[in-house]
């Protein structure tokens, strides 16, 4: 196939007894998604075929044993193992993270050598996907690990841009971990991402204090004052437009959160639980920063449901068109920025 038809999309299959194939194969259901891209999951024919007798789906797949017969308007399964693979649909099993991890290490490595365009990921159990060769906290680690660049998970949609200082770490590390370095990588990242990715010239940033109230003047936590709002301020000096910090829950509260271009939370909960409240179902997880573009519905492997047919495929739809979006919206800044007159 020739790679400049159409953008041609890896698919890691994510925990093989979760939901990720069937929102994967409602995506596809209907055929007018591959008028936008061409499809490749890392996977199984066979694992494919199993999941659609259990949610009853009849989306049809082309089965290929090399990338380079990658088929457009199919939706492509390159077979990366041969053998049977009993599914246990709903429980986590190291079986079930083996395979997961399997699919996320081929398509990592495609994405590398650009035979993919991009990458959206079906999501993987954090558990049982660690071994001796996979041993990371999450998808981030692992790509940062993978691919060049620093990266940021940014948790998004249209309207709302919130990434992370710090990522799958414990919160009695937090604190520690936030130094004026780690903030001013997380902000050049979120900046350049902003400007690269999303077309935005002059991108407006948000940073959240770390502790309550930004720590009441000292009496409830001295980080907020010695650490964070210095580091703004020296950042402000270069020329970014970088405000804060703000308080979490009046930021969100108010919605002040809707006068910024990116938002950057200190710890994980603190960014994702006000995100998910507001947009759980439609997000999509972006990891910014990398030389190769991966996106991930904003939900987990929900065994609670997997095999049950109830699963919804609306964010992994969004993490699609997102990552046709980001891909086209890159391109467009490296064809224009070889030209600087043409940036506004």
């Amino acid at each position: 196939m020739n790679k400049s038809d159409k953008i041609i999309v890896g698919i890691s299959i994510g925990d093989i007894n979760g939901i990720g194939l069937e929102v994967i194969l409602k995506t596809f259901e209907d055929k007018r998604m591959l008028d936008f891209c061409t499809p490749v999951l890392f996977g199984s024919t066979k694992v494919v075929a199993a999941h659609k007798k259990a949610v009853n789906l009849e989306t049809p797949v082309h089965g290929i044993a090399a990338i380079n017969q990658v088929k457009e308007g199919k939706v492509n399964v390159l077979n990366i193992w041969k053998e049977e693979v009993a599914l246990t649909l709903g429980n986590p099993t190291k079986e079930g993270g083996e395979y997961a991890a399997k699919s996320l290490e081929m398509a990592v490595a495609n994405l590398k050598e650009n035979k993919i365009d991009v990458l959206v990921t079906a999501p993987i159990n954090k558990e049982t996907i660690q071994s001796d060769t996979f041993n990371y906290p999450g998808h981030t680690e692992f790509l940062e690990d993978r691919l060049e660049g620093k990266s940021l998970m940014i948790l998004m949609t249209d309207a709302l841009k919130i990434g992370l200082i710090t990522g799958h770490i414990s919160i009695a590390k937090v604190a520690a971990t936030i130094t004026p370095e780690l903030i001013k990588e997380k902000v050049a990242t979120m900046h350049t991402s902003l400007v690269e990715d999303f077309g935005i010239n002059k991108p407006k940033i948000a940073v959240l204090g770390l502790n309550p109230h930004c720590g009441d003047k000292g009496v409830i936590g001295e980080e907020d004052d010695a650490v964070i709002l210095p580091t703004i301020n020296e950042i402000k000096e270069t020329g970014k437009l970088v405000f804060g910090p703000y308080a979490a829950d009046g930021f969100f509260g108010s919605e002040t959160y809707k006068q910024f271009d990116g938002v950057l939370a200190t710890y994980h909960d603190q960014g994702l639980a006000p995100f998910k409240a507001l947009s759980f179902g439609n997000g999509v997880n972006f990891t910014a920063g990398l030389s190769g573009i991966r996106t991930s519905p904003d939900h987990g492997t929900g065994f609670d449901i997997a095999g049950k047919n109830l699963a919804n495929a609306t964010s992994f739809k969004e993490a699609l068109f997102t990552a046709i979006k980001l891909f086209n919206t890159r391109k467009e800044y490296k064809e224009l920025s070889k030209n600087p007159l043409l940036i506004k």
